[in-house]
């Protein structure tokens, strides 16, 4: 087991969403956090609800903020990168800056902190790594230039530190959401399977952030499913065109 109480996480990407529940959630299991996102307003309103929480705006696609941020941060046992962008689109619809930002925020965003943090994380032996990834990096999706890749990129970046890190000290893992129910999500013109509410899906986050396994996937029946379509052979998968 891995307890939460009495730890400090940086958890970035708090302002809206999952980040904003799994702020509450993390809270009420007596952690102590230090909230980024862009917005400060909206991180002052979910701090001044959050006892012993701090706020430390931060934009991820910006290396200056970042060093700013990672100066200002101090001492943590672990950190959260939430930080997401979503856009839906097909290639043949591309739209090259709305791309490449979803990219920046979504991988980028991981590697600017993560730069920083694992050499602080080795010197002192020990640190906690979640990085909150999606069931969509398991394999191409349609209408997914940009955020599929970026999350496939996230996918892989963790289990290259998997490996890296072990024995360090370094817990890392892997969070892969299902469709939660965000301001994001709402730009989605079908129905998603199985949608969670933030609540439900920062719970399972907590859940897996109690133990030290590696990947953790859910809603179970959606995720098997998805599994699955990535282990097809390609002309099952993508169809003979």
């Amino acid at each position: 087991m891995n307890p939460i109480s009495g730890k400090t996480y940086w958890l970035i990407g708090a302002s809206e969403g999952l980040g904003r529940a799994l702020a509450r959630t993390l809270a009420a299991e007596g952690a102590h956090l230090v909230l980024s996102a862009r917005s400060a307003d909206r991180l002052e309103s979910l701090s001044a609800d959050l006892p012993g929480s701090r706020v430390l705006a931060m934009d991820v696609t910006d290396a200056e903020s970042v060093n700013g941020a990672i100066a200002e941060v101090g001492d943590i046992d672990g950190v959260i990168y939430n930080a997401g962008a979503y856009n839906p689109m097909n290639a043949s619809d591309w739209d090259a800056d709305a791309a490449l930002a979803m990219c920046d925020v979504n991988f980028m965003g991981a590697m600017r902190i993560l730069g920083q943090i694992i050499p602080t994380f080795l010197n002192a032996g020990k640190g906690d790594v979640t990085l909150i990834g999606s069931l969509a990096a398991y394999r191409g999706l349609p209408n997914s230039i940009g955020y599929g890749a970026s999350k496939a990129a996230l996918r892989s970046l963790a289990e290259t530190m998997r490996h890296d890190l072990a024995g360090s000290g370094i817990v890392v893992r892997l969070v892969n959401p299902g469709f939660i129910d965000t301001r994001l999500t709402r730009k989605n013109t079908f129905k998603m399977p199985m949608l969670m509410s933030p609540e439900k899906a920062a719970a399972k986050v907590a859940h897996a952030m109690r133990k030290r396994r590696f990947r953790t996937d859910f809603p179970a029946p959606f995720s098997w499913m998805l599994r699955l379509y990535s282990l097809l052979p390609d002309f099952l998968a993508l169809g003979f065109k």
